[in-house]
């Protein structure tokens, strides 16, 4: 069982919490922030002081080796020893690739993040998973080492556009489609509904922060709960891939003009038609899916043909060989893996 540490915290007692981490890590004050170039005025929020800080273009094409390269010469050119402790700040993207250049800079030193999208505060950001693209294929080059802990600020979701907390809520709605045991699922689907139905949607997400950030408690919870009992994705693990097989199809058939949240929506929907042609759904459960996710404002329809995103598939990154362990819903709060080829699996959703 590995432990996995969230932290939830206002913006203003983050930095002191971040202070702790460092020390209690060996690390000191040597603390370096590598953040999004989006998100200047929070690291300006924060107040938390460096011995560096780097602002980075935190974009699908920038998520390269190239960018992990870039990050860790900074670190060698302030003179950062084994010490450090770095500190990403933004979305799934920043998180990533933060993680990533730590594990690798001088053998591994210490980091945490801080997530600022809804989407990263539910799922990129917690588990240990960090990685790069290769030829626009998804996350191909990383490791899996934990953060010293991932620090959920509230605040850091009010200037969002409501696009991207519908884009982040396909992670937040996955988590409960895989352990709904907090009976969570219908909660969100009723908040995000209302909020997507407000005229002043800021305005009412404000209004149910409360409620939100529980919802966010509880799906953190959730992927920490998975990713520490199997944090080398042996077994149950797995089931957080949930969607993601033709997610990561869509996006590259898009060349990333579909975002990963939109393109989670969809891919859920695929997993749940599939899981329907193969006898393991009742009927009807993909469409209630659809239902829930358009009331909440997210992106359903899947532009491309499934045969056409068969090849991408093949490369996916969870592929054995010629099988995939393809995540199916049963019913909310119930998933299995069955292993299919990809043959297999354009052959059944071809049953329509």
């Amino acid at each position: 069982m590995t432990d996995i540490k969230i932290i939830q915290c206002p913006l203003g007692q983050a930095a002191a919490r971040i202070k702790t981490l460092a020390r209690e890590a060996g690390c000191g004050d040597e603390i370096f922030i590598v953040h999004d170039s989006n998100v200047t005025d929070i690291v300006d929020r924060l107040g938390l002081e460096a011995q560096g800080v780097l602002d980075i273009d935190a974009t699908e094409e920038m998520k390269s080796f190239e960018t992990v390269m870039a990050i860790n010469s900074w670190l060698m050119d302030l003179g950062a020893d084994r010490h450090a402790f770095v500190l990403g700040i933004g979305g799934g993207i920043t998180t990533d690739m933060t993680g990533f250049a730590a594990s690798i800079y001088k053998r591994g030193v210490k980091f945490a993040f801080l997530p600022t999208t809804l989407l990263a505060q539910v799922d990129a950001a917690i588990g240990g998973k960090n990685g790069v693209n290769l030829d626009s294929f998804k996350n191909i080059m990383g490791v899996i080492r934990q953060p010293e802990a991932t620090i959920i600020c509230p605040e850091v979701l009010e200037t969002l556009p409501f696009s991207q907390i519908a884009s982040g809520a396909a992670e937040l709605l996955k988590t409960f489609i895989i352990d709904d045991s907090s009976n969570s699922y219908d909660k969100a689907v009723n908040l995000l509904t209302q909020v997507c139905e407000a005229e002043d949607k800021k305005a009412e997400l404000k209004r149910q922060a409360r409620q939100f950030q529980a919802l966010i408690a509880a799906a953190a919870q959730v992927k920490a709960g998975i990713a520490g009992r199997d944090p080398n994705e042996h077994g149950e693990r797995r089931f957080l891939n949930l969607g993601h097989t033709f997610a990561h199809a869509i996006e590259k058939n898009s060349n990333e003009r579909i975002g990963h949240g939109a393109a989670v929506s969809m891919g859920m929907l695929l997993a749940a038609r599939l899981a329907e042609n193969l006898g393991i759904a009742r009927q009807g459960l993909a469409a209630g899916l659809e239902a829930d996710f358009i009331a909440c404002g997210m992106q359903t329809r899947c532009p491309y043909s499934i045969e056409s995103m068969a090849e991408a598939m093949k490369k996916d990154k969870k592929a054995q060989g010629d099988i995939i362990h393809f995540v199916l819903p049963v019913k909310i709060g119930e998933v299995i893996t069955r292993d299919l080829t990809v043959e297999e699996a354009v052959e059944a959703l071809s049953q329509d």
